[in-house]
Protein backbone atom coordinates (compact mmCIF):
# COMPACT_ATOMS: atom_id res chain seq x y z
CA UNK A 1 0.00 0.00 0.00
CA UNK A 2 1.29 3.58 -1.01
CA UNK A 3 0.74 6.66 1.84
CA UNK A 4 0.02 10.03 1.29
CA UNK A 5 1.45 12.04 4.14
CA UNK A 6 0.36 15.19 5.73
CA UNK A 7 2.02 17.12 8.50
CA UNK A 8 0.83 19.85 10.05
CA UNK A 9 2.34 22.17 12.74
CA UNK A 10 -1.01 23.51 14.66
CA UNK A 11 -0.75 25.64 17.55
CA UNK A 12 -1.20 23.39 20.06
CA UNK A 13 -0.12 20.24 18.44
CA UNK A 14 2.19 19.01 15.80
CA UNK A 15 0.20 16.67 13.90
CA UNK A 16 0.96 13.81 11.10
CA UNK A 17 -1.48 11.54 9.32
CA UNK A 18 -1.17 8.97 6.59
CA UNK A 19 -4.04 7.90 4.14
CA UNK A 20 -4.24 5.04 1.90
CA UNK A 21 -5.38 4.81 -1.93
CA UNK A 22 -8.77 5.42 -1.17
CA UNK A 23 -8.12 8.40 0.82
CA UNK A 24 -9.11 7.33 4.23
CA UNK A 25 -6.47 8.10 7.37
CA UNK A 26 -4.82 4.55 8.34
CA UNK A 27 -2.51 6.10 11.28
CA UNK A 28 -0.60 9.42 12.96
CA UNK A 29 0.43 10.51 15.77
CA UNK A 30 1.07 14.05 17.20
CA UNK A 31 3.34 16.30 19.45
CA UNK A 32 1.75 18.80 22.48
CA UNK A 33 3.53 21.98 22.31
CA UNK A 34 2.87 25.75 22.90
CA UNK A 35 4.19 29.38 22.47
CA UNK A 36 5.90 30.89 24.86
CA UNK A 37 6.49 34.91 25.41
CA UNK A 38 9.88 36.18 25.41
CA UNK A 39 11.07 39.47 25.63
CA UNK A 40 7.63 41.02 23.80
CA UNK A 41 7.27 38.55 21.35
CA UNK A 42 5.20 35.03 20.80
CA UNK A 43 7.38 32.55 19.32
CA UNK A 44 8.57 29.32 19.44
CA UNK A 45 11.23 27.05 19.25
CA UNK A 46 12.66 25.65 16.01
CA UNK A 47 14.43 22.99 18.15
CA UNK A 48 11.00 21.59 19.43
CA UNK A 49 9.82 22.38 15.84
CA UNK A 50 12.28 18.85 14.80
CA UNK A 51 11.83 17.39 18.38
CA UNK A 52 8.05 17.29 17.85
CA UNK A 53 8.16 16.48 14.70
CA UNK A 54 9.74 13.28 14.64
CA UNK A 55 7.69 12.21 17.88
CA UNK A 56 4.81 12.49 15.51
CA UNK A 57 6.14 10.45 13.10
CA UNK A 58 7.29 7.09 14.79
CA UNK A 59 3.75 6.67 15.25
CA UNK A 60 2.79 6.62 11.59
CA UNK A 61 2.99 3.28 10.32
CA UNK A 62 4.73 1.85 7.14
CA UNK A 63 7.22 5.00 6.71
CA UNK A 64 8.86 3.21 4.28
CA UNK A 65 5.67 2.96 1.76
CA UNK A 66 4.91 6.95 1.76
CA UNK A 67 4.88 7.75 -2.00
CA UNK A 68 3.90 11.34 -1.25
CA UNK A 69 4.14 14.21 1.85
CA UNK A 70 3.44 18.14 2.46
CA UNK A 71 4.07 20.55 4.84
CA UNK A 72 1.42 22.80 6.57
CA UNK A 73 1.32 24.83 9.51
CA UNK A 74 0.47 28.35 11.19
CA UNK A 75 0.04 31.05 8.39
CA UNK A 76 1.74 33.95 8.70
CA UNK A 77 4.31 35.01 11.06
CA UNK A 78 7.77 36.17 10.16
CA UNK A 79 10.99 33.77 9.78
CA UNK A 80 14.04 35.56 9.35
CA UNK A 81 17.11 34.43 7.92
CA UNK A 82 20.88 35.20 6.45
CA UNK A 83 22.33 33.77 3.17
CA UNK A 84 22.91 30.65 5.07
CA UNK A 85 19.47 30.22 6.07
CA UNK A 86 20.52 31.22 9.92
CA UNK A 87 18.05 32.55 11.97
CA UNK A 88 18.16 36.21 12.45
CA UNK A 89 15.65 36.74 14.78
CA UNK A 90 12.81 34.52 16.62
CA UNK A 91 10.34 33.19 15.28
CA UNK A 92 7.32 36.13 15.19
CA UNK A 93 4.12 34.23 15.63
CA UNK A 94 0.68 34.79 14.05
CA UNK A 95 -0.23 36.01 17.91
CA UNK A 96 1.47 38.99 17.93
CA UNK A 97 -0.14 42.45 18.12
CA UNK A 98 3.10 44.24 17.21
CA UNK A 99 3.13 45.82 13.97
CA UNK A 100 0.23 48.34 14.11
CA UNK A 101 2.18 51.27 12.64
CA UNK A 102 3.20 49.17 9.78
CA UNK A 103 -0.29 47.35 8.87
CA UNK A 104 -1.97 50.80 9.42
CA UNK A 105 0.52 52.25 6.76
CA UNK A 106 0.87 49.62 3.85
CA UNK A 107 -3.03 48.82 4.50
CA UNK A 108 -3.21 52.62 2.92
CA UNK A 109 -0.55 52.31 0.57
CA UNK A 110 -2.01 49.33 -1.23
CA UNK A 111 -5.20 50.43 -0.55
CA UNK A 112 -5.70 46.30 0.54
CA UNK A 113 -5.96 45.09 3.75
CA UNK A 114 -3.06 43.88 5.64
CA UNK A 115 -3.59 42.45 8.88
CA UNK A 116 -0.54 42.69 11.48
CA UNK A 117 -0.05 38.98 11.45
CA UNK A 118 1.16 38.86 7.79
CA UNK A 119 4.39 38.40 7.52
CA UNK A 120 4.59 41.85 5.33
CA UNK A 121 3.77 43.79 8.19
CA UNK A 122 6.58 42.47 10.38
CA UNK A 123 9.22 42.72 8.08
CA UNK A 124 8.24 46.74 7.43
CA UNK A 125 7.40 47.19 11.13
CA UNK A 126 11.17 46.00 11.73
CA UNK A 127 11.95 48.19 9.29
CA UNK A 128 10.32 50.89 11.22
CA UNK A 129 11.79 49.66 14.30
CA UNK A 130 15.91 50.19 12.64
CA UNK A 131 16.43 46.29 13.58
CA UNK A 132 19.87 45.36 12.73
CA UNK A 133 19.75 42.37 11.64
CA UNK A 134 17.56 43.54 8.23
CA UNK A 135 21.11 44.10 7.17
CA UNK A 136 21.79 40.46 7.03
CA UNK A 137 18.22 39.46 5.49
CA UNK A 138 18.03 37.32 2.29
CA UNK A 139 15.29 35.25 2.98
CA UNK A 140 11.96 35.25 4.71
CA UNK A 141 9.27 32.53 4.96
CA UNK A 142 6.71 30.75 7.05
CA UNK A 143 7.04 28.25 9.49
CA UNK A 144 5.15 25.61 6.67
CA UNK A 145 8.33 26.88 3.95
CA UNK A 146 11.01 27.00 6.94
CA UNK A 147 10.24 23.09 7.29
CA UNK A 148 9.96 22.37 3.63
CA UNK A 149 13.00 24.29 2.88
CA UNK A 150 14.79 22.46 5.44
CA UNK A 151 13.83 19.17 3.95
CA UNK A 152 13.86 19.84 0.37
CA UNK A 153 16.28 22.53 -0.45
CA UNK A 154 13.46 24.32 -2.29
CA UNK A 155 12.49 28.01 -1.62
CA UNK A 156 9.17 27.86 -2.38
CA UNK A 157 5.48 28.16 -0.76
CA UNK A 158 2.02 27.04 -1.74
CA UNK A 159 -0.06 29.87 -3.03
CA UNK A 160 -2.92 29.94 -0.09
CA UNK A 161 0.49 30.18 2.33
CA UNK A 162 2.11 33.09 0.15
CA UNK A 163 -1.01 34.70 0.50
CA UNK A 164 -0.25 35.50 4.36
CA UNK A 165 2.83 37.12 3.59
CA UNK A 166 1.98 39.16 0.84
CA UNK A 167 -1.30 40.00 -1.54
CA UNK A 168 -1.88 37.68 -4.29
CA UNK A 169 -2.94 38.49 -7.82
CA UNK A 170 -4.78 36.02 -8.76
CA UNK A 171 -5.07 37.06 -12.33
CA UNK A 172 -1.12 36.10 -12.71
CA UNK A 173 -1.20 33.32 -9.83
CA UNK A 174 2.17 35.50 -8.06
CA UNK A 175 2.65 38.36 -5.97
CA UNK A 176 0.64 41.35 -6.65
CA UNK A 177 3.24 43.13 -8.77
CA UNK A 178 2.20 46.63 -8.41
CA UNK A 179 2.01 46.33 -4.60
CA UNK A 180 5.61 44.91 -4.77
CA UNK A 181 6.98 48.05 -6.82
CA UNK A 182 5.38 50.18 -4.32
CA UNK A 183 6.83 48.65 -1.62
CA UNK A 184 10.10 48.72 -3.13
CA UNK A 185 9.62 52.42 -3.91
CA UNK A 186 8.83 52.73 -0.34
CA UNK A 187 11.89 50.95 0.78
CA UNK A 188 14.66 52.84 -1.49
CA UNK A 189 15.37 55.09 0.64
CA UNK A 190 16.58 52.25 3.64
CA UNK A 191 20.05 51.84 2.16
CA UNK A 192 19.25 47.98 1.97
CA UNK A 193 20.64 45.58 -0.24
CA UNK A 194 17.89 43.11 -0.94
CA UNK A 195 14.56 43.87 -3.31
CA UNK A 196 11.33 42.48 -1.97
CA UNK A 197 10.95 39.71 -4.49
CA UNK A 198 14.72 38.26 -3.60
CA UNK A 199 13.18 37.79 -0.21
CA UNK A 200 9.96 35.75 -0.82
CA UNK A 201 9.51 32.31 -1.49
CA UNK A 202 8.36 31.08 -4.75
CA UNK A 203 4.88 30.47 -5.80
CA UNK A 204 3.76 27.32 -6.48
CA UNK A 205 0.08 25.83 -7.29
CA UNK A 206 -1.63 22.53 -6.00
CA UNK A 207 -0.33 19.99 -7.76
CA UNK A 208 3.12 21.11 -8.68
CA UNK A 209 5.83 19.51 -7.90
CA UNK A 210 7.57 20.96 -4.85
CA UNK A 211 10.59 19.05 -4.59
CA UNK A 212 11.64 16.09 -2.57
CA UNK A 213 13.17 14.83 0.81
CA UNK A 214 17.20 15.19 0.58
CA UNK A 215 19.74 13.27 2.21
CA UNK A 216 20.05 16.00 4.74
CA UNK A 217 16.31 16.16 5.52
CA UNK A 218 16.20 12.32 5.97
CA UNK A 219 19.17 13.08 8.36
CA UNK A 220 17.15 15.79 10.42
CA UNK A 221 14.13 13.42 10.81
CA UNK A 222 16.86 10.56 12.01
CA UNK A 223 16.29 8.59 8.92
CA UNK A 224 12.74 8.26 9.83
CA UNK A 225 11.68 9.16 5.82
CA UNK A 226 13.76 7.47 3.14
CA UNK A 227 15.27 9.79 0.92
CA UNK A 228 13.44 11.00 -2.33
CA UNK A 229 9.78 11.38 -1.69
CA UNK A 230 7.86 13.85 -3.29
CA UNK A 231 6.81 17.17 -1.48
CA UNK A 232 3.40 18.76 -2.29
CA UNK A 233 3.55 22.37 -2.22
CA UNK A 234 3.45 23.61 1.61
CA UNK A 235 0.43 25.42 2.84
CA UNK A 236 -0.97 27.10 5.50
CA UNK A 237 -3.44 25.80 8.40
CA UNK A 238 -6.46 27.84 6.16
CA UNK A 239 -5.72 25.78 2.86
CA UNK A 240 -5.84 22.37 4.50
CA UNK A 241 -8.70 23.30 6.57
CA UNK A 242 -10.59 24.31 2.84
CA UNK A 243 -9.11 21.37 1.35
CA UNK A 244 -10.40 18.84 4.20
CA UNK A 245 -13.87 20.22 3.90
CA UNK A 246 -14.11 20.00 -0.01
CA UNK A 247 -14.54 24.12 -0.05
CA UNK A 248 -12.27 25.45 -2.40
CA UNK A 249 -14.68 26.40 -5.34
CA UNK A 250 -16.36 29.33 -6.07
CA UNK A 251 -19.56 30.43 -3.67
CA UNK A 252 -18.41 27.62 -0.84
CA UNK A 253 -16.61 28.20 2.84
CA UNK A 254 -15.55 26.72 5.63
CA UNK A 255 -15.95 27.69 9.59
CA UNK A 256 -13.28 25.57 11.90
CA UNK A 257 -14.19 26.68 15.20
CA UNK A 258 -12.49 26.09 18.75
CA UNK A 259 -10.83 28.11 20.52
CA UNK A 260 -10.91 30.59 17.92
CA UNK A 261 -13.19 30.96 14.95
CA UNK A 262 -12.85 31.89 11.52
CA UNK A 263 -14.59 31.40 7.92
CA UNK A 264 -13.14 31.60 4.36
CA UNK A 265 -15.16 31.97 1.17
CA UNK A 266 -14.08 31.42 -1.79
CA UNK A 267 -15.13 34.48 -3.93
CA UNK A 268 -16.28 34.76 -7.70
CA UNK A 269 -15.41 38.56 -7.93
CA UNK A 270 -13.30 41.30 -6.00
CA UNK A 271 -14.69 42.86 -3.34
CA UNK A 272 -15.59 46.54 -3.51
CA UNK A 273 -13.96 48.10 -0.87
CA UNK A 274 -11.60 47.40 1.92
CA UNK A 275 -12.50 46.21 5.02
CA UNK A 276 -10.31 45.59 8.03
CA UNK A 277 -12.37 42.98 9.25
CA UNK A 278 -11.70 40.47 6.23
CA UNK A 279 -8.66 39.59 4.95
CA UNK A 280 -8.21 38.67 1.23
CA UNK A 281 -6.04 35.26 0.99
CA UNK A 282 -6.78 32.55 -1.39
CA UNK A 283 -6.99 28.21 -2.33
CA UNK A 284 -4.18 26.30 -2.70
CA UNK A 285 -5.09 26.67 -6.62
CA UNK A 286 -5.26 30.82 -6.28
CA UNK A 287 -8.84 31.38 -6.03
CA UNK A 288 -9.48 34.75 -4.17
CA UNK A 289 -10.65 33.71 -0.04
CA UNK A 290 -12.21 35.97 2.47
CA UNK A 291 -11.41 35.27 5.77
CA UNK A 292 -12.76 36.22 8.51
CA UNK A 293 -10.58 35.71 11.87
CA UNK A 294 -11.80 35.75 14.95
CA UNK A 295 -9.80 35.06 18.20
CA UNK A 296 -12.32 34.24 20.83
CA UNK A 297 -14.65 31.16 20.22
CA UNK A 298 -15.42 28.31 22.92
CA UNK A 299 -12.78 29.78 25.74
CA UNK A 300 -15.28 31.21 27.95
CA UNK A 301 -18.00 28.59 27.21
CA UNK A 302 -15.41 26.23 28.07
CA UNK A 303 -14.91 27.76 31.42
CA UNK A 304 -18.28 28.26 32.45
CA UNK A 305 -18.86 24.27 31.90
CA UNK A 306 -16.15 24.01 34.33
CA UNK A 307 -17.18 25.97 36.81
CA UNK A 308 -20.80 23.61 36.04
CA UNK A 309 -19.15 20.73 36.47
CA UNK A 310 -17.94 21.80 39.90
CA UNK A 311 -21.56 22.69 40.44
CA UNK A 312 -22.32 18.56 39.68
CA UNK A 313 -19.39 17.59 41.87
CA UNK A 314 -21.08 19.23 45.03
CA UNK A 315 -24.36 16.69 44.56
CA UNK A 316 -21.70 13.16 44.21
CA UNK A 317 -23.25 13.06 40.34
CA UNK A 318 -20.29 13.85 38.03
CA UNK A 319 -20.42 12.92 34.45
CA UNK A 320 -17.56 13.21 32.19
CA UNK A 321 -16.19 15.81 30.40
CA UNK A 322 -18.31 14.81 27.20
CA UNK A 323 -21.46 14.34 28.34
CA UNK A 324 -21.34 17.36 30.97
CA UNK A 325 -20.63 19.27 27.19
CA UNK A 326 -23.44 17.46 25.21
CA UNK A 327 -26.04 18.04 27.53
CA UNK A 328 -25.48 21.59 28.36
CA UNK A 329 -25.42 22.50 24.32
CA UNK A 330 -28.54 20.11 23.67
CA UNK A 331 -30.02 21.95 26.64
CA UNK A 332 -29.30 25.04 24.73
CA UNK A 333 -31.63 24.46 22.33
CA UNK A 334 -34.70 24.74 24.97
CA UNK A 335 -33.70 28.85 25.06
CA UNK A 336 -35.32 30.96 22.82
CA UNK A 337 -34.42 32.15 19.49
CA UNK A 338 -32.97 35.70 20.55
CA UNK A 339 -31.85 34.05 24.43
CA UNK A 340 -34.91 35.46 25.87
CA UNK A 341 -32.95 39.17 26.28
CA UNK A 342 -29.23 37.59 27.71
CA UNK A 343 -26.79 38.88 26.58
CA UNK A 344 -23.01 37.52 26.49
CA UNK A 345 -20.10 38.84 25.09
CA UNK A 346 -17.23 36.61 25.10
CA UNK A 347 -13.88 38.26 24.75
CA UNK A 348 -11.04 36.94 26.84
CA UNK A 349 -8.26 37.85 24.71
CA UNK A 350 -8.33 41.29 22.26
CA UNK A 351 -10.22 41.09 19.12
CA UNK A 352 -9.65 42.59 15.62
CA UNK A 353 -12.53 42.46 14.09
CA UNK A 354 -13.85 44.55 16.44
CA UNK A 355 -10.91 46.41 17.30
CA UNK A 356 -10.59 45.15 21.31
CA UNK A 357 -7.08 44.99 22.28
CA UNK A 358 -7.94 43.49 25.92
CA UNK A 359 -10.76 40.95 26.58
CA UNK A 360 -13.05 40.83 29.52
CA UNK A 361 -16.24 38.20 29.62
CA UNK A 362 -19.58 39.53 30.18
CA UNK A 363 -22.91 38.18 31.46
CA UNK A 364 -25.59 41.15 30.37
CA UNK A 365 -29.34 40.97 31.14
CA UNK A 366 -31.78 43.55 32.03
CA UNK A 367 -34.70 43.36 34.86
CA UNK A 368 -37.23 41.62 32.07
CA UNK A 369 -35.06 39.47 30.36
CA UNK A 370 -35.86 35.79 30.90
CA UNK A 371 -32.62 34.52 32.09
CA UNK A 372 -33.12 30.62 32.35
CA UNK A 373 -30.28 27.92 31.88
CA UNK A 374 -31.59 27.22 28.52
CA UNK A 375 -31.04 31.03 27.78
CA UNK A 376 -27.74 31.45 29.16
CA UNK A 377 -26.49 28.46 27.45
CA UNK A 378 -27.89 29.45 24.34
CA UNK A 379 -26.10 33.13 24.68
CA UNK A 380 -23.18 31.51 25.26
CA UNK A 381 -23.05 29.62 21.98
CA UNK A 382 -24.64 32.63 19.77
CA UNK A 383 -21.50 35.00 21.44
CA UNK A 384 -19.00 31.87 19.93
CA UNK A 385 -19.91 33.24 16.64
CA UNK A 386 -21.23 36.72 17.37
CA UNK A 387 -17.95 38.14 15.49
CA UNK A 388 -18.09 35.87 13.12
CA UNK A 389 -21.52 36.84 11.98
CA UNK A 390 -20.26 41.26 12.06
CA UNK A 391 -17.55 39.74 9.37
CA UNK A 392 -20.11 37.55 7.72
CA UNK A 393 -22.96 40.45 7.52
CA UNK A 394 -20.19 42.36 5.92
CA UNK A 395 -19.52 39.42 3.22
CA UNK A 396 -23.52 39.79 2.89
CA UNK A 397 -24.00 43.13 2.12
CA UNK A 398 -21.30 43.28 -0.49
CA UNK A 399 -23.38 40.04 -2.35
CA UNK A 400 -21.25 37.53 -1.58
CA UNK A 401 -23.02 34.54 -2.43
CA UNK A 402 -22.61 31.23 -0.27
CA UNK A 403 -23.97 28.54 -1.95
CA UNK A 404 -22.41 25.95 1.26
CA UNK A 405 -20.50 26.24 4.40
CA UNK A 406 -18.63 22.90 5.83
CA UNK A 407 -18.42 23.44 9.96
CA UNK A 408 -15.63 21.71 11.81
CA UNK A 409 -14.06 21.74 14.86
CA UNK A 410 -14.91 21.18 18.50
CA UNK A 411 -18.33 23.64 18.26
CA UNK A 412 -19.64 21.05 15.77
CA UNK A 413 -18.71 17.78 18.13
CA UNK A 414 -22.18 17.88 19.82
CA UNK A 415 -24.57 16.78 16.93
CA UNK A 416 -26.96 19.60 15.27
CA UNK A 417 -26.70 22.80 18.01
CA UNK A 418 -23.70 24.42 16.99
CA UNK A 419 -24.82 23.81 12.70
CA UNK A 420 -28.23 24.80 14.21
CA UNK A 421 -26.55 28.05 15.24
CA UNK A 422 -23.56 29.04 12.87
CA UNK A 423 -26.84 28.37 9.93
CA UNK A 424 -29.14 31.11 11.62
CA UNK A 425 -25.64 33.16 12.08
CA UNK A 426 -24.65 33.50 8.59
CA UNK A 427 -27.61 32.45 6.48
CA UNK A 428 -26.75 30.15 4.72
CA UNK A 429 -26.88 25.87 4.45
CA UNK A 430 -24.13 24.23 6.83
CA UNK A 431 -22.92 20.47 6.67
CA UNK A 432 -20.74 18.82 8.89
CA UNK A 433 -18.65 16.15 7.27
CA UNK A 434 -17.54 12.62 8.59
CA UNK A 435 -13.85 13.30 7.86
CA UNK A 436 -13.91 17.09 8.81
CA UNK A 437 -12.66 16.09 12.49
CA UNK A 438 -9.28 14.98 11.10
CA UNK A 439 -8.63 18.45 9.74
CA UNK A 440 -5.10 20.00 8.30
CA UNK A 441 -2.65 17.70 8.65
CA UNK A 442 -5.73 15.17 6.72
CA UNK A 443 -6.00 18.11 4.11
CA UNK A 444 -2.19 18.17 3.68
CA UNK A 445 -2.28 14.75 2.65
CA UNK A 446 -5.20 15.21 0.23
CA UNK A 447 -2.92 17.70 -1.05
CA UNK A 448 -0.09 14.80 -0.94
CA UNK A 449 -2.54 12.97 -2.95
CA UNK A 450 -3.52 14.89 -5.78
CA UNK A 451 0.15 15.77 -6.54
CA UNK A 452 0.64 12.08 -7.09
CA UNK A 453 -2.74 10.91 -8.35
CA UNK A 454 -4.22 13.96 -10.13
CA UNK A 455 -4.93 13.49 -14.23
CA UNK A 456 -4.22 15.10 -16.99
CA UNK A 457 -6.26 18.54 -16.41
CA UNK A 458 -8.12 17.57 -13.32
CA UNK A 459 -8.73 20.62 -11.21
CA UNK A 460 -8.07 20.40 -7.47
CA UNK A 461 -12.21 20.72 -7.33
CA UNK A 462 -12.65 17.76 -9.47
CA UNK A 463 -10.18 15.97 -7.50
CA UNK A 464 -11.99 16.20 -4.36
CA UNK A 465 -15.42 16.11 -5.32
CA UNK A 466 -15.30 13.09 -7.50
CA UNK A 467 -12.99 11.20 -6.04
CA UNK A 468 -12.49 12.15 -2.32
CA UNK A 469 -15.28 12.86 -1.24
CA UNK A 470 -18.03 11.01 -3.57
CA UNK A 471 -18.80 8.37 -0.46
CA UNK A 472 -18.64 11.06 2.45
CA UNK A 473 -21.30 11.31 5.00
CA UNK A 474 -22.06 14.74 5.83
CA UNK A 475 -25.78 16.18 7.46
CA UNK A 476 -27.07 19.77 6.37
CA UNK A 477 -28.96 21.98 7.81
CA UNK A 478 -30.96 24.60 6.49
CA UNK A 479 -31.28 27.82 8.16
CA UNK A 480 -34.48 28.57 10.06
CA UNK A 481 -36.21 31.68 9.90
CA UNK A 482 -37.15 31.69 13.51
CA UNK A 483 -33.73 31.30 14.37
CA UNK A 484 -32.30 33.70 11.91
CA UNK A 485 -34.66 36.50 13.11
CA UNK A 486 -33.64 35.43 17.04
CA UNK A 487 -29.75 35.55 15.83
CA UNK A 488 -30.49 38.80 14.45
CA UNK A 489 -32.22 40.22 17.47
CA UNK A 490 -29.31 39.06 19.81
CA UNK A 491 -26.46 40.42 17.10
CA UNK A 492 -27.98 43.90 17.64
CA UNK A 493 -27.70 43.98 21.51
CA UNK A 494 -24.18 42.60 21.36
CA UNK A 495 -22.61 45.17 19.00
CA UNK A 496 -24.47 47.77 21.73
CA UNK A 497 -22.68 45.71 24.26
CA UNK A 498 -19.23 45.88 22.99
CA UNK A 499 -19.58 50.06 24.42
CA UNK A 500 -19.63 48.30 27.92
CA UNK A 501 -16.98 45.64 27.16
CA UNK A 502 -14.27 48.61 25.53
CA UNK A 503 -14.99 50.21 28.87
CA UNK A 504 -14.96 47.35 31.19
CA UNK A 505 -11.66 46.38 29.03
CA UNK A 506 -9.89 49.75 30.62
CA UNK A 507 -11.30 50.68 34.04
CA UNK A 508 -10.73 45.99 34.64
Amino acid sequence: MKACLGIEFGSTRIKAVAIDEKFAPVSGGDYTWKSSYENGVWTYSLDEVWTGLKDALRHVENREDIAAMGISAMMHGYLAFDRNWKLLTPFRTWQNTITGPAAEELTALFNFNIPQRWSIAHLYQAVLNEEPHLKDLAHITTLAGYVHHALTGVHALGVGDASGMFPIDSAIGDYDCAMMDQFDALMASKGYAWKLRDLLPKVLYAGEDAGVLTEGGAALLDGLLPVGIPFAPAEGDAGTGMTATNAVAPRTGNVSAGTSIFSMVVLEKPLKKVYPEIDLVTTPTGKPVAMVHCNNCTNDMNAWVSLMGDLTDLFGNSPDTGTLYTKLYQKSMEGEPDCGGVTVVNYLAGEGVTHFNEGRPLVIRTPESRFTLANFLRAQLYATMSTLKIGMDILSGEGVGIDSITGHGGLFKTPVVGQKYLAAACGAPVTIMETAGEGGPYGMALLAAYLLKKADGETLEQFLTNRVFAGTGSSTRQPEATDMEGFNRYIKRFQSALAVERTAAEQI
